[in-house]
């Protein structure tokens, strides 16, 4: 295995116990956060396999709601999440699901403001790396350590094309690229995991693009 940095090795600097269970939910915390683009008034939590049955020794709990506040792994505020999310006016509820997940560290997170919801399904892989796998039902493959391009768009012919074009204009280097649908001819996702971030003017471009519905750009955990 090859590691990029020594914090691969010996992990994030955190509060809590875990770094997989603690460290890593924080940042599952602030992505399902930084995609839902602000803080939600609601959040529905379901844990699943190890996370489900340790949550609340091992602070996964706290560290879920301390991401979605906005909270990083190192605040000292994570503890006490719960209370300021409470505090703040924001409802939390975390249902216990027994049933098999591709990873047993894993959490979906629901997150409601008014007419705005959006799901994301998270995966904590160790040492505080995390995997987002799935957005609103579509499967995804998001490591939260790059910025991330989501393209909401019409699944017809040359709008992918389209945007990929816009991106190599602008000289902006791909790590990764995926494309999910559930049905032929309907919405599909787009995902682009980025090198570098990339600015308002490149968003525009692409949201003004056939067939496009919605930009996103996640910035890094």
């Amino acid at each position: 295995m090859k590691y990029r940095s020594v914090f691969d090795i010996i992990g994030p600097i955190m509060v809590g116990p875990s770094s997989s269970h603690t460290a890593g939910a924080v940042r599952i915390g602030l992505v399902a956060r930084d995609l839902f683009g602000s803080t939600p008034k609601q959040a529905d939590i379901y844990l699943y396999g190890s996370f489900m049955e340790t949550y609340k020794g091992h602070g996964t709990d706290v560290a879920l709601v301390g991401g979605l506040m906005g909270f990083d792994t190192d605040d000292p505020r994570i503890p006490d999440a719960l209370t300021i999310a409470k505090d703040s006016g924001m409802t939390i509820n975390f249902i216990e699901m027994d049933e098999e997940r591709s990873h047993p560290n894993t959490a979906i997170i629901h997150m409601v403001d008014g007419e705005k919801e959006l799901t994301i399904e998270g995966i904590s892989i160790g040492g505080g790396k995390i995997e987002i796998v799935a957005l609103n039902g579509f499967s995804i493959a998001i490591s939260g350590n790059y910025p991330a391009l989501l393209v909401f768009h019409q699944d017809t012919f040359g709008t992918i094309a389209k945007v990929t074009q816009i991106i190599g204009e602008h000289e902006i280097n791909v790590g990764q690229m995926q494309v999910a649908r559930k049905e032929r001819g309907e919405l599909a996702l787009m995902t682009c995991e980025l090198d570098d971030s990339i600015n308002e003017e490149v968003i525009q471009q692409i949201q003004a693009c056939d067939g496009v519905v919605t930009v996103t750009l996640m910035s890094e955990a």
